[in-house]
């Protein structure tokens, strides 16, 4: 079955009354959990952006201590884990400063392991990349945003 575009999609809904569009949204959520997790943010995170960030670094930082230092290995492992939930997260949001912001304490919470850094290139690579992807993100922010993100930004490498 090939999935319609969003546009029709759009024009179908506009003909269906409010209580069969709660019924839909409820079914949605049902079958996975991105939607569910993207219908929370929507509905209760998103009016507070300033929380929501707050809590996904507190997420973070919890993360980051539970890793396995024994081998860089489980190093690599949980760093993609952590940034593929946070990856997750900033796509929820939609916001740059929000990426921005997020992807700067990852790479703040990276240079934890310092000595892991210097052994291993796969997670230089991982830190290097997460960098560029914040100062993207951050070039296209009001120039008051961008100069505090950028002092932010300087201080982790």
């Amino acid at each position: 079955m090939k999935a319609a575009s969003v546009t029709l999609i759009k024009k179908e809904l506009e003909h269906l009354s409010e209580k069969e569009k709660t019924e839909l949204i409820l079914r949605l959520a049902r079958f996975k959990k991105d939607n569910k997790e993207l219908l929370t943010y929507l509905l209760f995170e998103s009016e507070n952006e300033f929380d929501y960030i707050h809590t996904l670094k507190r997420k973070m930082e919890e993360d980051f201590k539970q890793i396995n230092h024994s081998q860089i290995y489980f190093l690599k492992k949980s760093a993609r884990k952590i940034l593929r939930n946070l990856k997750k997260a900033i796509r929820y949001s939609g916001k740059k400063s929000t990426e921005a912001e997020l992807l700067i304490f990852f790479c703040k919470q990276m240079n934890r392991f310092d000595s892991a850094l210097s052994r291993s290139t796969q997670l230089q690579n991982i830190k290097l990349k997460q960098m560029e992807m914040a100062e993207k993100a951050i070039q296209t922010l009001h120039e008051d945003l961008q100069y505090d993100l950028m002092k932010e930004w300087r201080e982790v490498d």
